[in-house]
């Protein structure tokens, strides 16, 4: 019976590391793989998280299972750097969480409890994070999806404001916190006040991913729309990563938080979210999300921690002004690169460039035109614009 099962593409994006890997030139660069790099090309393991670890290594007693809520404490720990230190939900008691196997479990989670409260329909913009549409898929969901940014390198708000008009109360919205993957185009603070508006007014349920918070703008302005949303609304899904802003890429290490109107409505929520994880992978891995716990429980590490947070974001900003003040290259005008957020951005490339900036400089990315910032350096980017200019050109 298992000859029934189908050949299944592979994953493009894994396919596109073997090509670079498989690649002799030297002066080969990998803009695909969506992982932060430094300077010198590594992607490294924070110190912080070495530090604790140690700790870990000293100090934990335990394999046992934990649950499959995880480790709470890790959960609680990351609250208020979330929500904020006076979150009036969380005040209340109207949030609680529990640990998920990275960013992609914890939306899994969060679409199966929507799913299972009885939403029919979703609606996400486009184009988005691809795991997005084939999660919903796999669930068999109802997908709605609108354009997510204009041509110009903006947000698209008319699109924004004609898909929740057209929602049916009831339905669900998925928004990106902050660093729009693919595209690096975020909401300004004055549209995330509009949609705060918007999304109760129209009785529509926020799924809110935030998976970079600290890659954008800063800690706190990468949280700002999640909290306005937050703020205004009766209930909402929040799923989090922290495989990005602590570097824990291959632990998994992430958190899905329910909040509803009333708190006395919230066990009755994270019992329905500890039995579909129960089904789906019983227990979250524990040693990442422990990490993280002992970086938030010690003052000294935190501050470490945000202080490699900040040079990431800065080293980043810097590559993203270098691009934007490149302008015009070839055929493509790279300025709004520069006001864009996070690890990714799209450069519209047509098919045949993408391939060319392949086969002839060693250069790759996605056949969206999606770069990783992070990939380029003082020392690589001129290479890159070179190659850029000769295939668009």
């Amino acid at each position: 019976m298992l000859t029934n099962l189908q050949q299944q593409p592979a994953d493009a994006l894994l396919a596109l590391i073997k090509l670079h890997n498989a690649d002799p030139r030297p002066s080969k660069i990998d803009l695909g793989v969506g992982v932060y790099r430094t300077g010198q090309g590594d992607t490294p393991v924070f110190s912080a998280i070495k530090a604790a670890e140690k700790i870990l290594l000293e100090t934990q007693e335990s394999k046992a299972y934990l649950g499959p809520e995880g480790d709470m404490g890790f959960v609680e720990a990351l609250k208020p750097y979330i929500f904020g230190q006076h979150s009036a939900p969380v005040a209340a008691g109207r949030i609680d969480g529990m640990q998920a196997p990275g960013g992609t479990g914890a939306l899994r989670l969060a679409f199966a409890m929507a799913k299972r409260a009885g939403i029919q329909r979703f609606w996400m913009g486009t184009p988005s994070w691809p795991n997005h549409a084939q999660i919903f898929a796999d669930l068999g969901c109802e997908l709605k999806t609108f354009a997510h940014n204009t041509a110009e390198g903006v947000a698209d708000m008319p699109a924004l404001r004609a898909a929740i008009a057209a929602a049916e109360p009831g339905d669900a919205i998925l928004l990106h916190g902050c660093c729009h993957n693919p595209t690096g185009i975020d909401y300004t603070p004055a549209e995330w006040d509009e949609i705060a508006q918007l999304i109760p007014a129209r009785g529509l349920l926020p799924i809110l991913d935030l998976a970079y918070q600290g890659l954008g703008q800063g800690w706190e302005e990468d949280a700002y729309g999640v909290r306005q949303v937050l703020n205004a609304v009766p209930e909402a899904l929040i799923a989090y990563s922290c495989d990005k802003n602590f570097g824990l890429y291959r632990d998994r290490v992430g958190a899905v938080y329910v909040m509803m109107a009333e708190a006395t409505q919230l066990p009755a929520a994270m019992s329905n979210g500890h039995a579909l994880a129960r089904a789906s992978w019983s227990q979250p891995p524990d040693h990442g999300a422990a990490a993280v716990r002992v970086v938030l429980e010690d003052v000294g590490l935190t501050r470490r921690w945000l202080d490699e947070l900040d040079c990431m974001r800065a080293r980043m900003r810097q590559i993203r002004e270098e691009l934007g003040r490149s302008g015009k290259v070839g055929g493509v005008d790279l300025t709004a690169i520069a006001e864009q957020n996070g690890l990714f951005s799209i450069i519209p490339f047509t098919p045949e460039q993408v391939q060319a900036m392949r086969d002839r400089h060693g250069i790759y990315f996605a056949g969206s035109g999606r770069i990783n910032i992070a990939g380029l350096t003082l020392g690589n980017i001129d290479t890159f614009l070179a190659a850029v200019k000769d295939v668009t050109g």
